[in-house]
């Protein structure tokens, strides 16, 4: 099963220095047949106005990846870590009993950024905070991990869930596969480009809900850069 959500019916709210969009049921927009998938709990599209920004707030016992796609972020926080993560990079925290963030655009141009909530395995535990460059060019025509709490993922920022976030760039006319295990829920947003997903079209910033299926094939209608969340129930 693979069902389709386009763009124009996410949920969302503009606030101005912010153009925020919501997969899921988030802050004030509330859908009771979107609450999260698996162990999938918030995807926001989010658009940062140059020199604005989030300022501090509290998190606890969440994964927080952030996909960059345009250009950059900046995060600092109460155990003294500070870093920038620009557009195709990643940055991951889990922040267990609590943590207190803010996360700027300090950039001249307007950021664009994927923020993906994944529910941890068990409460607790010790914030912390990563960011890592992933190279486009070793994604090109294949997944590659850039976040992930399962076995043999080690070269992925590590998470605390038993789920992985993968990026993929396609050109035009190419194709990949990524095969999921048993019992999966998989959620699929290109980044830019329309694609197929076992046939069904996907326009940029779509999503794609895929449940009971053993393996995705990707096409790319045109060049095309995706993001895919695979979660346990």
């Amino acid at each position: 099963m693979i069902e389709r959500r386009p763009f124009n019916s996410l949920g969302g709210a503009n606030h101005g220095w912010l153009d925020a969009k919501h997969h899921f049921s988030f802050a004030s927009y509330h859908d009771a047949a979107r609450m999260g998938w698996g162990a999938l709990r918030v995807w926001n599209d989010d658009t940062i106005a140059a020199n604005t920004g989030f300022p501090p707030h509290p998190h606890s016992d969440m994964e927080i990846i952030t996909y960059v796609r345009e250009g950059a972020i900046t995060h600092q926080d109460n155990l003294g870590n500070k870093g920038r993560t620009e557009a195709g990079d990643v940055q991951v925290m889990s922040a267990g009993t609590g943590i207190q963030h803010a996360e700027y655009n300090l950039e001249p141009d307007t950021t664009r950024i994927f923020q993906i909530w994944i529910i941890p395995d068990a409460r607790g535990g010790a914030p912390t905070w990563g960011s890592k460059p992933f190279p486009k060019g070793e994604r090109s025509g294949r997944f590659v991990t850039l976040a992930s709490g399962i076995a043999g993922d080690e070269d992925a920022l590590p998470i605390r869930a038993q789920a992985r976030v993968l990026g993929l760039t396609l050109a035009a006319g190419e194709s990949a596969e990524y095969v999921f295990g048993e019992n999966r829920y998989g959620y699929l947003v290109p980044a830019k480009g329309a694609i197929e997903v076992n046939g069904v079209r996907l326009e940029a910033r779509d999503g794609a809900a895929i449940r009971n299926e053993g393996a995705i094939t990707v096409k790319a209608l045109d060049d095309a850069e995706v993001v895919l969340v695979d979660s346990a129930p």
